[in-house]
């Protein structure tokens, strides 16, 4: 009876422990000077990790913290690329090309990666890719603990919406590397935050309303619709309690200085992510040269005061 009552007991300050951990991730993640994205062109875009610094700006969740973006089109971590890839003038860059680099110059205290997109090469589901991206994701949450970060956020990669056959075409290999990712929580321990599930859960919602209906033109990258839903999915991992709201135009409605604020924010976010790039060094030819870090430092500087100012008048 002993054993029984204490198993209780202990069941309780579990669960106990378990809430407070989710209730602290904000907690957590407000206790970072720097937090750095990683990812693909849909990274590199950049709306996404803009709004995600906007809202928790705005809802003085984080403060003095930088978010970096640090995405480079075309990459993957299983290292991978079609022959014909970019017409044939280069290969997929891959992140552990410059992961190094950017771990040692950057010395982020928290990491998202995002990866999966390019990964599968726009191909059907092969064994020998798949494991190519086990492994390129296993590699990456390895190296970045290794280099000292404290905190690493997997993230499942967007929905694919064939342009001919929808969501019937690649979208099924991300299905298949999105559930694996999440099967990590339970097999590993580790955070992995899914959007690519909601984002298709949302895309065929709308699709039986409207037929015709796209989160991104050309399949692969989403505009700001989509943008927001990954943001949203990423904001409520972090905080349960934020509101669903489905448009981003919804959502700044009901914050008036908002917009502006998200201007600002992805202003400063392009400008340092240039700089940055240049700075860590990619093999990625096409990339628009940033910025040394001293020019960018100083047009920084303005950019932040904007946005402390923006946020004092809240």
């Amino acid at each position: 009876m002993k054993n029984y009552t204490f198993l209780i007991i202990f069941s309780f300050f579990c669960s106990i422990l378990v809430a407070q951990q989710k209730s602290n991730s904000l907690l957590h993640l407000n206790r970072a000077e720097k937090i750095l994205f990683l990812g693909n062109s849909i990274t590199y875009d950049g709306r996404y990790v803009a709004m995600v610094e906007s809202v928790l700006l705005s809802s003085h969740f984080i403060k003095g913290t930088a978010i970096i973006n640090l995405g480079l089109p075309s990459e993957t971590v299983s290292g991978l690329s079609e022959d014909n890839h970019a017409n044939g003038e280069f290969a997929r860059p891959c992140l552990f090309d410059r992961l190094e680099s950017v771990l040692q110059k950057i010395k982020p205290d928290v990491v998202f990666a995002c990866y999966g997109m390019n990964d599968g090469i726009y191909l059907p589901f092969d064994s020998v890719r798949f494991k190519a991206y086990q492994d390129g994701i296993e590699n990456l949450y390895t190296e970045v603990l290794k280099s000292g970060v404290k905190r690493i956020v997997l993230i499942t990669p967007p929905v694919h919406d064939d342009p001919d056959i929808g969501l019937r075409g690649y979208n099924q290999v991300l299905d298949r590397y999105s559930t694996w990712l999440l099967e990590q929580r339970n097999n590993k321990n580790w955070e992995v935050i899914d959007l690519h599930f909601p984002m298709k859960k949302y895309l065929e919602s709308r699709r039986r309303i409207d037929p015709t209906y796209k989160l991104a033109p050309d399949g692969i990258h989403p505009e700001q619709e989509g943008h927001w839903l990954m943001a949203r999915s990423i904001i409520s991992y972090l905080n349960p309690t934020f509101p669903q709201v489905i448009k981003w135009d919804e959502y700044v409605a009901n914050h008036t200085y908002l917009p502006k604020l998200y201007e600002a924010v992805l202003k400063k976010q392009e400008l340092m992510k240039l700089a940055l790039l240049r700075y860590t060094k990619h093999k990625r030819p096409g990339i628009p040269s940033g910025l040394t870090m001293e020019q960018a430092n100083q047009q920084n500087k303005h950019l932040e005061k904007q946005i402390s100012l923006l946020i004092k008048h809240d």
